[in-house]
């Protein structure tokens, strides 16, 4: 894509950067007040039915993934035109949702400012290797590779990881002011969990939040994951890479049912995400819809995004996703290279 056509495609989208206060109250009032009742009628449910409650739970777990995209939205200071607005209710939604503020900001910042980009994976991304480094890894890299993209710890173990560990510890190098957000963010989770536990106890307690928390954590690394790792997606080196390229054929649109849309607060539309993060969660349609260049994105539906579980490896070759399964024959080749030089005689000068 030449600079002209990138800098008039940026261009096109640029109206649609504009919060607007109203809509994004309104946005808070039919998101976070629901999620609250829905969780004490989960609470409420349990004197009449465990499914009952769990049912209640699943839903509940949806609103949780739109308080995140609002979360989402305060990172990118895109919520409120006020900054300071943004990051008053990011880290209130951010102890909701078991994120730090400062620390997720500054990581998904960095994802967005390197998405695609083979030389500079490694912050807010899903870990990708190319065929190559897999091939040339040892036994121990291949394994834990194939342990980590495994769905059952991507998508099972991952939020307990996520929730426990991994957003309650400060990076190493972290500023004063990130830090302090996270001690903030893990204080008041304490002291909420303390409050309920102590008026409806533990039991009680961990049979309402627990699925609550886990489900919305499947579904929020499930988006994540499935809107970058398709077949078709964009991947480049360094010296190749381009933004808008990497927003656009790097990202997907995800075409979800309109229920599904409005609790996933459109990250759908996440190649327009990617390529304006200033544009808040209820315009990315409109943009979409008013910019013809960005309706070529790729789309993928619930069910052809089921897809992407094989979709383990990136063939840097062929420009395209591939499975464990068809990098056996490159594993099998390289077995036998290293063989024939093991058992290769050498010869030496008399």
């Amino acid at each position: 894509m030449s600079r002209k056509k990138t800098a008039q495609l940026r261009k096109s989208v640029s109206p649609f950067e504009q919060s607007d206060s109203k809509v994004s109250v309104l946005q808070l009032i039919n998101t976070i007040p629901p999620f609250f009742l829905l969780w004490f009628l989960s609470y409420q449910s349990l004197t009449i039915s465990l499914w009952l409650s769990l049912a209640i739970s699943v839903i509940a777990a949806g609103f949780v993934v739109r308080i995140f995209i609002i979360f989402h939205d305060c990172t990118h200071m895109s919520f409120f035109k006020n900054k300071k607005a943004n990051r008053i209710l990011g880290t209130i939604t951010g102890i909701i949702t078991h994120f730090a503020f400062e620390k997720w900001k500054r990581d998904h910042a960095i994802h967005h400012a390197t998405s695609s980009n083979l030389d500079k994976r490694g912050t807010g991304d899903v870990w990708v290797m190319t065929v190559d480094e897999y091939v040339d890894a040892s036994f121990w890299g291949r394994l834990v590779y194939r342990l980590y993209r495994n769905p059952i710890v991507m998508f099972g173990l991952g939020p307990l990881f996520l929730f426990l560990v991994s957003n309650r510890l400060n990076r190493k190098g972290a500023r004063r002011k990130e830090r302090l957000n996270t001690y903030l963010i893990n204080i008041s989770i304490v002291a909420i969990y303390a409050l309920l536990i102590w008026a409806i106890g533990w039991q009680a307690f961990v049979i309402v939040q627990a699925p609550i928390l886990f489900i919305a954590g499947f579904l929020g690394i499930w988006l994540f994951y499935v809107q970058h790792q398709f077949e078709d997606s964009y991947f480049e080196n360094e010296d190749e890479w381009d933004y808008v390229k990497a927003a656009v054929d790097g990202s997907s649109y995800y075409k979800l049912p309109k229920v599904l849309e409005w609790i996933t607060g459109s990250i759908g539309y996440h190649h327009v995400h990617h390529l304006s993060p200033r544009v808040p969660n209820y315009h990315l349609e409109k943009a979409h819809e008013s910019t013809p260049p960005l309706q070529k994105a790729t789309t993928i539906t619930l069910a052809s995004s089921l897809k992407s579980i094989r979709f383990r490896l990136y063939d840097e070759q062929n420009k395209t996703f591939i499975s464990f399964k068809e990098v056996k024959s490159l594993l099998s080749n390289k077995k036998q290279e290293v063989k024939v030089k093991t058992n290769r005689p050498s010869f030496q000068e008399d």
